[in-house]
C-alpha cells in the first residue's frame, strides 16, 4: 500500500495530495492518506464518491494519525 504523509497540512492539501498521487499507483491498489485535519474525515469519502473510486476505510498510523484507506477504481 503506497502512502502519502498529509499530517500537517491543512485542508484542502490532503485532497489535493491524493489527487495527485492516485495516478502513481496501479487499478486495485490501495493509496492512504494520512491526515491530521479534521475535514479530512467527511472529504476523502466524499472525494471517492465524486471520482469514482473506493473509499475502504479509517486506519490508524503508527503514530495514532488517521489513515483514509482508498483503492483505485479506475
Amino acid at each position: 500500500m503506497t502512502e502519502i504523509d498529509c499530517r500537517e497540512l491543512p485542508c484542502p492539501r490532503p485532497i489535493i495530495e491524493l489527487a495527485k498521487a492516485l495516478p502513481t499507483v496501479g487499478v486495485g491498489e490501495l493509496l492512504a492518506v494520512v491526515a491530521r485535519d479534521p475535514a479530512a474525515r467527511h472529504d476523502v469519502p466524499a472525494w471517492c464518491r465524486m471520482r469514482g473510486q473506493e473509499y475502504v476505510g479509517e486506519e490508524r498510523a503508527a503514530d495514532g494519525a488517521p489513515r483514509y484507506v482508498v483503492r483505485r477504481l479506475s
